[in-house]
């Protein structure tokens, strides 16, 4: 879940500078702009909304740095990369919150992040009951979401309705 204010983003902002400094990895302003919209963004971005975002700051940025700086953000372990079926993927920060799942439409693809607290506390039970050990996990369910639902029951009852 995203914290009420941003300075999560700006901590993990900082972070991501550390680790590069670090590792001696050169902390360019493409790879800094592309950070900084990443791990302050309260969406899970694609490739393609992360350039626009750019373009909308006046930066011309290209693809392959995009990628090159993504794959090091994923690397930095500050960010997370998903693959919610849509055939591309979805850059989220890696805030220190608590573990939480995602809502994918299907139609429209907007990602919701719901808490999974009630989850969390049912891993163990189930993994003692097969005999398994948990390691991590990852929870995505993909459906409708409410506008587009709505969206759908509208034009069911636009099309009942005589002329």
């Amino acid at each position: 879940m995203f914290p009420d204010d941003n300075a999560s983003g700006r901590e993990l902002l900082e972070r991501f500078r550390s680790w590069l400094q670090e590792r001696h990895l050169p902390a360019t302003r493409p790879r800094d702009m592309i950070a900084a919209i990443v791990l302050t963004s309260r969406e899970h971005l694609s490739v393609d909304g992360i350039q626009r975002r750019l373009r909308e700051d006046g930066a011309s940025i290209g693809l392959a740095t995009i990628y090159r700086s993504l794959d090091t953000l994923v690397e930095s372990g500050l960010v997370r990369a998903h693959d919610f079926g849509e055939g591309f993927r979805r850059f989220e920060p890696m805030h220190a919150s608590a573990q939480h799942g995602h809502l994918v439409c299907s139609r429209c693809g907007q990602v919701t992040e719901f808490s999974t607290d009630r989850f969390e506390r049912l891993l163990p039970i189930v993994s003692d009951e097969h005999g398994f050990q948990h390691h991590r996990h990852r929870v995505e369910i993909h459906g409708l979401c409410r506008v587009c639902r709505d969206a759908d029951i509208s034009a069911v009852a636009r099309a009942g309705r005589p002329r």
